[in-house]
């Protein structure tokens, strides 16, 4: 194979595994033709070489005497020349042999460099967890605790020495449980990430640290969208969840079901309500207008103020989770919901996330395995602190 050949064949392995990792057949493949490239290169060096050995040096056998010979302003007159003229002349063809384009001419002075960045694509995700309860324990078992929603009952007026008629229930309790979903961050073929000792090494960024970083990026997306729709069997419990919804019957949004959707929550909640959707869905919030075409919720308290990160609807905070679905006509998707998040909603987490670094089992082929697993679990605590935003056919 030429050189050229050599180089389209690795980048084909490359591109063939675009969005995920080298397998270990990509790999070996890989490495055997830079073993290729690599001798291919080295034979045009050496004949490189031997030719300007080989090229005799004009005049190199004359003597001068007499006189200093002149300055050699052939530079000087070349570009002279080309900047009267506009063409080349045998002076500029003769400066032009050395180069960087060719190895042997002068490309072997000339160093690689790379920009001291790595460029990464970025996604939000999450936001839910920002805004309601999280605890953490040092174990996973169980996590129990009784709840109670006495609202119903209240006092009754009784006549002086007369039982009261009617009024009275006994207490009825339930109760709200967290286990401990794990998670895991694989590499390709859900085995560990592997990295090899010489990326480790070699590379000008802190390889590990990159790998770690990316790990755990991968668990907080999938539990980001746990917390807002999990299916609560295989997955803990979505806020979506265990709780009456508002439904808003409009092909758009409209300000008169905003405000309805408010006062669907008590106002005992209502002190530390939020908004959450997605930034979608803001959008088509922010878009509304009235039949003049005037934005309808300006930057007021009755509407929607604030900057990118502090944003409210109606005088309460706005959080952005990308996990819920869009708003959109003719279906019943959960697309938000508003009220108390955090007495709402709780988190569970045990203990820290976990890296375990492997560098024994593919210790042969010069690879260190990397893999990162955490313990959580999500459920609905109070389904009264809010509701659900429903779109009603």
């Amino acid at each position: 194979m030429t050189i050229e050949e050599i180089l389209a064949a690795l980048k084909a392995i490359i591109d063939g595994a675009e969005g995920r990792s080298l397998t270990d057949e990509e790999v070996e493949r890989y490495e055997k033709l830079e073993i290729d490239l690599a001798a291919k290169q080295k034979d045009v060096q050496i004949r490189s070489r031997q030719a300007a050995y080989e090229t005799p040096v004009a005049g190199a056998q004359h003597l001068h005497t007499g006189a200093a010979p002149k300055p050699d302003d052939g530079l000087e007159r070349a570009f002279n020349h080309y900047l009267r003229t506009g063409q080349q002349n045998a002076d500029i063809v003769e400066l032009r042999a050395q180069s960087v384009g060719t190895d042997s001419a002068g490309g072997y002075t000339v160093p690689d460099s790379m920009r001291d960045k790595l460029t990464e694509r970025m996604k939000a995700f999450g936001g839910l967890a920002s805004a309601v309860e999280e605890i953490s324990t040092t174990s996973g078992e169980p996590l129990r605790w009784p709840t109670l929603d006495d609202t119903a009952n209240s006092g009754v007026i009784a006549a002086e020495n007369t039982a009261p008629a009617s009024g009275g229930a006994d207490l009825v309790f339930g109760e709200k449980v967290l286990g401990a979903f794990k998670y895991v961050a694989p590499g390709a073929g859900n085995v560990p990430l592997r990295v090899s000792v010489e990326l480790l090494q070699d590379s000008n960024f802190d390889i590990e640290g990159l790998v770690q970083r990316k790990l755990g990026e991968r668990i907080a997306r999938a539990q980001a969208a746990h917390w807002v729709t999990g299916n609560g069997t295989t997955e803990p419990f979505g806020i979506d969840t265990g709780t009456s919804g508002t439904a808003f019957t409009s092909a758009g949004i409209t300000y008169a079901e905003l405000v309805a959707a408010v006062h669907e929550v008590d106002p005992e909640y209502r002190l530390n309500a939020k908004w959450t959707f997605n930034d979608a869905t803001l959008a088509k919030i922010e878009t509304l207008v009235d039949g003049q075409g005037r934005p309808l919720l300006n930057m007021s308290t009755d509407g929607i103020s604030g900057g990118p990160t502090n944003k409210t609807l109606l005088g309460y905070p706005v959080v952005i989770d990308q996990a819920w679905p869009t708003y959109t006509d003719g279906g019943t998707t959960k697309w938000g919901a508003f009220g108390d998040l955090q007495a709402g909603y709780v988190i569970r987490r045990v203990k820290d996330l976990t890296l375990i670094v492997n560098p024994y089992s593919r210790a042969n082929e010069g690879q260190v395995e990397y893999t990162l697993w955490a313990r959580a679990d999500g459920v609905p605590q109070d389904t009264n602190a809010y509701k659900v935003l429903i779109n009603a056919v």
